[in-house]
């Protein structure tokens, strides 16, 4: 993967999308940047560069709109109520099979998966999404492997993660994966994250 410029890195956000669906990648994506050689940049953008309101009701302003976010070497497409609206959008599906064809690596959170097999993006393919929605993942497109057990799945130019939190730990893995295990720790150690579930 060229990294001239660095990478270019972009998190779509839409109405009803889950929070931490988007936020939990953005803030180990970001603070990738500030343990990395590779300069990696990340920014948010929606269809129109408009405000959303997500799935609980923060509000965010994304930083650009789909239009000017540019060619990106990672595409995080995020989860949630809103998904519901994408599967039905076909000029949705279009785009995302418009920037499949120039972006190495597209990522999805939760239910994000649902919309990747419904634009034909998991044909044939292993993946996965929130433990809710396996047979709706499998009714969208039977050609998906639905993996039941991962928190992620990485299928290459295809990683798909599992419910909300998940995305996180893909998160870590895309920049173990891009870059090294190390400086996927040190993100790790700088956003503190650990999980210990205290339920």
């Amino acid at each position: 993967m060229s990294t001239d410029g660095g990478l270019h890195i972009g998190i779509l956000v839409f109405d009803d999308a889950e929070e931490l669906d988007v936020v939990g990648p953005f803030e180990v994506l970001a603070a990738w940047e500030q343990h990395s050689a590779l300069k990696p940049h990340v920014s948010t953008f929606s269809a129109d560069g408009d405000g959303v309101r997500l799935a609980k009701g923060m509000r965010l302003v994304p930083a650009r709109s789909a239009d000017d976010v540019g060619p990106l070497h990672l595409l995080v497409h995020p989860g949630g109520w809103g998904t519901r609206t994408l599967l039905a959008d076909p000029a949705h599906l279009q785009w995302l099979r418009r920037v499949r064809l120039q972006t190495p690596v597209i990522a999805s959170v939760c239910t994000g998966a649902l919309v990747l097999a419904a634009a034909g993006l998991l044909a044939g393919r292993p993946a996965t999404t929130h433990r809710d929605n396996y047979d709706e993942l499998a009714d969208i497109d039977p050609s998906v492997m639905v993996d039941t057990e991962a928190r992620f799945v990485d299928d290459g130019d295809v990683v798909t993660s599992a419910g909300v939190s998940a995305g996180i730990d893909m998160a870590l893995h895309l920049v173990a994966r891009l870059e090294s295990a190390d400086t996927a720790r040190a993100v790790r150690r700088a956003i503190q994250y650990d999980p210990a579930p205290p339920v």
